[in-house]
């Protein structure tokens, strides 16, 4: 083979020693805007075809052309006033936490010569992947890694001989199986494993003191202990070995009745301890269609709106596939824009209400009763919400960086309720594991002001128990 001219001397080969050259996907800069922070020494190729994609989808108010622009600004930050030769050859990475500057990031200016063309160009992946390509034969004695979110991508990678991953940065589990549920279920009694306890009376509540090691697993705030002789319990602190246990009488909270609502199952009863705890300022519910989550919240929403008024309003929004670049075209107010993605919401407040004399006067007083808002993701980005109780549905299709910007909105005195199903991911490139809802349930799970529970089974009907179980 003849031997490749550059145009241009792009991307130095003497940055350091022996780095991996880590060629950066569009979608993993929208999925982490601030990704390229997190390949420690090695060096971050953008190729032009990414820069041009952010470009081309920056516009607009759907989430993903915040995350382009959020991109756009940290790529500004880290090449900064560097010349065009430093930008191809690599600019050391500025990183705030630490005030070290590891690894370099460059821009891939080079089209690839037509002699090394694998894929037509057509497509901006076969750009990508050529561009990677030609990078692996330009340096055969560095590793070349092309990472990006879509599975197609990969593969196309393989049958090209390049080394391809996913972005794994914020993929805190590798086996779904091993998130936390919320709880911890033992056979027989749980007392029959316990030697020594330390019972307590506080203020009317029963504290048990015992060792942690007889758990055989890592265990944290607010996770409940559930047996078969009908012992329930609730950690409510772990220190230096030793966890402590709030007593709860199981019959009680299966006689609990929020805003016309009782569980029907142990785990929704665990699920309304949490929601109704004003201690507690975050929620995370997860379960399969059906379980119950968004009736759960919706009713521990109201009680604490209405009758108890430990909250000022309660704020909606919804994650759904489409949902950020349709509401525009849509015809009305947010809320009106808001109310076909938020059936759901009006679905259950109906089936709170089903059973009164006029459901659907019942339903309009609530509306009209209820400081009940209907928001847009793209409306909440900047904003600030102060004494408010703010439910997430389907967050399961939000990424990690998502979920943080609007985790982070909650003001003084709010509560944030986080609702998905992992088995039901709309959203390209996400799995269960790179979710964020599980990114925020494996981060907040020592956190002592915030819980989740797992709910099981199908109380909806047995027509969709069945479904469930065999669809």
């Amino acid at each position: 083979m003849s031997e490749v001219k550059l145009v241009k001397n792009s991307i130095g080969s003497d940055t350091s020693s022996n780095p991996i050259f880590y060629v950066l996907d569009t979608n993993v800069l929208i999925h982490d805007p601030t990704s390229i922070l997190n390949f420690d020494e090695h060096h971050v190729v953008i190729p032009i075809t990414v820069l041009e994609e952010l470009d081309s989808l920056k516009s607009g108010r759907q989430a993903i052309a915040a995350d382009c622009r959020q991109a756009i600004r940290e790529l500004d930050k880290q090449l900064g006033r560097a010349s065009p030769t430093d930008v191809e050859d690599g600019v050391p990475i500025q990183r705030v936490d630490t005030g070290k500057n590891l690894g370099h990031l460059s821009v891939l200016m080079t089209e690839t010569p037509e002699n090394l063309v694998m894929l037509p160009t057509h497509l901006n992946d076969n750009k990508i992947l050529n561009d990677t390509g030609f990078l692996k034969q330009r340096f055969p004695d560095r590793r070349v890694v092309l990472v990006t979110k879509d599975i197609n991508v990969r593969l196309k990678a393989r049958g090209c001989g390049i080394e391809s991953q996913d972005y794994h940065s914020d993929q805190l589990l590798s086996d779904i199986e091993h998130l936390n549920t919320g709880y911890m279920e033992f056979t027989g009694s749980f007392w029959d494993r316990v030697d020594n306890v330390e019972t307590t009376q506080d203020e009317g509540r029963t504290l048990h003191e015992v060792a942690a090691e007889i758990f055989e697993q890592d265990v944290y705030p607010n996770q409940f202990v559930v047996d078969e002789k009908d012992f329930l319990a609730r950690i409510v602190a772990v220190d230096n070995g030793l966890v402590t246990l709030l007593h709860l009488n199981r019959s009680t909270l299966m006689d609990a009745e929020v805003w016309g609502l009782k569980p029907r199952d142990v785990y929704q009863a665990m699920a309304l301890n949490l929601l109704m705890d004003p201690e507690v300022h975050l929620v995370n519910l997860t379960g399969s269609a059906g379980s119950g989550k968004t009736i759960l919240a919706l009713a521990a929403a109201i009680e604490q709106t209405v009758p108890n008024k430990l909250y000022r309003r309660i704020i909606v929004t919804r994650s759904t596939q489409g949902l950020d670049e349709d509401i525009g075209f849509l015809p009305g107010t947010e809320e009106e824009k808001m109310e076909p993605w938020l059936g759901a919401i009006t679905d259950n407040l109906e089936a709170l209400h089903w059973e009164d004399e006029n459901c659907g006067s019942s339903v309009e007083y609530v509306l009209n009763k209820v400081p009940l808002m209907f928001k847009s993701l793209n409306y909440i980005r900047g904003r600030s919400f102060q004494s408010s109780l703010i439910i997430i549905d389907e967050s399961q299709n939000l990424t990690p960086h998502q979920i943080k910007t609007i985790v982070t909105r909650a003001g003084n005195g709010s509560k944030v309720i986080c609702l998905g199903n992992l088995a039901q991911i709309d959203t390209p490139y996400l799995t269960p594991i790179s979710s964020g809802l599980t990114y925020l349930t494996e981060r907040f799970k020592g956190f002592d002001q915030g819980g989740n529970i797992l709910l099981q089974g199908v109380p909806r009907s047995v027509l969709a128990a069945f479904a469930e179980e065999n669809l």
